[in-house]
């Protein structure tokens, strides 16, 4: 059977064993899950003991499936290694580990995966690594805010089938890592912002990011930010791009607090559209920022997630 590894990692300000109890204890789980993000109200059990050999978590969900997770080896402060049992939508076992290394101040933790796949969805094995990939990271990013802050700075709220548009955005198109993605836009805003000033149109229109195209395999984003303007504005100002989206039809996802978790809302989105059966349209996707973050508080931010469907 066609084997896949998947490992992330991310560096917390805090010991091995301060970030290895928090991993350990199942009761914590569910605050850093990214996959609970698309359906917080899924059912979670966790043993009476939730940080032992033996303890375990499970969840009962319609999006996010069924499944459990066993503690199998823990070693404090340097490693624990988990059975993860998947029970739907599909039946499969894969091999779950963290490992905690001392790094400067703090401690750089690993999570790892270890599975397969039946012999006929071999072709799904690069599929897997990334995708599952990408979920860890968020993970990882809100395991890091709920040790350093306390809590994690970001809420995902499903709300379903809309129709939004039509917006002319006048804004800046970049390429970008993903890695790259929150100074990129953020200096693309500045850029739009700026030539807009210069000729004395609006900057006042909705916030909007469209995304025209995300390259999994090499992690990259081609998107344009920028502002919405008034049907009177006929061209954008020299270096900046003219943008159009229609009215749409878009599964709708919010997302609240830190920019850093706006991958939660777009993993929602899917997750819950492809449990809905709802078929996802070949058009961008694109969000629009409710407030100012050079006024708002991060808690207070607000960012409303549009993905197209048929």
């Amino acid at each position: 059977m066609p084997k896949f590894h998947v490992s992330r990692s991310i560096d917390i300000a805090a010991s091995p064993e301060q970030v290895f109890d928090v991993v350990a204890d199942y009761g914590t789980w569910a605050s850093w899950s990214p996959w609970l993000c698309c359906e917080p109200e899924a059912e979670v059990k966790v043993t009476d003991d939730p940080r032992s050999v033996g303890s375990m978590y499970s969840w009962t969900g319609d999006a996010v499936g069924a499944g459990e997770l066993e503690h199998e080896f823990l070693e404090r402060g340097r490693r624990i290694e988990d059975e993860i049992r998947f029970l739907k939508p599909f039946k499969s076992t894969s091999k779950v580990a963290f490992d905690f290394a001392p790094r400067g101040d703090g401690t750089r933790v690993t999570w790892h995966m270890n599975g397969s796949l039946p012999w006929f969805m071999f072709w799904m094995t690069s599929m897997m690594e990334t995708f599952i990939g990408l979920d860890y990271e968020r993970g990882l990013r809100m395991l890091k805010e709920r040790i350093e802050l306390g809590s994690v700075q970001g809420e995902t709220k499903v709300h379903g089938v809309v129709t939004d548009g039509p917006y002319a955005i006048a804004g800046v198109r970049r390429k970008c890592s993903f890695d790259e993605i929150g100074t990129s836009m953020e200096a693309a805003f500045t850029v739009a912002r700026r030539s807009l000033e210069e000729k004395n149109l609006p900057t006042n229109g909705e916030a909007i990011s469209i995304y025209h195209n995300i390259d999994m395999k090499n992690r990259t984003f081609d998107y344009t930010s920028g502002f919405a303007v008034p049907e009177s504005v006929s061209a954008p100002p020299a270096g900046l791009v003219f943008e159009k989206i229609p009215k749409t039809k878009a599964f709708h996802v919010e997302q609240l607090g830190s920019y850093n978790h706006i991958g939660n809302g777009w993993a929602a989105a899917h997750q819950v559209a492809r449990y809905q059966k709802l078929k996802i349209a070949k058009t961008p996707g694109f969000e629009i920022y409710r407030n100012d973050p050079q006024e708002t508080p991060v808690l207070d931010l607000k960012t409303d997630i549009y993905l197209p469907i048929r």
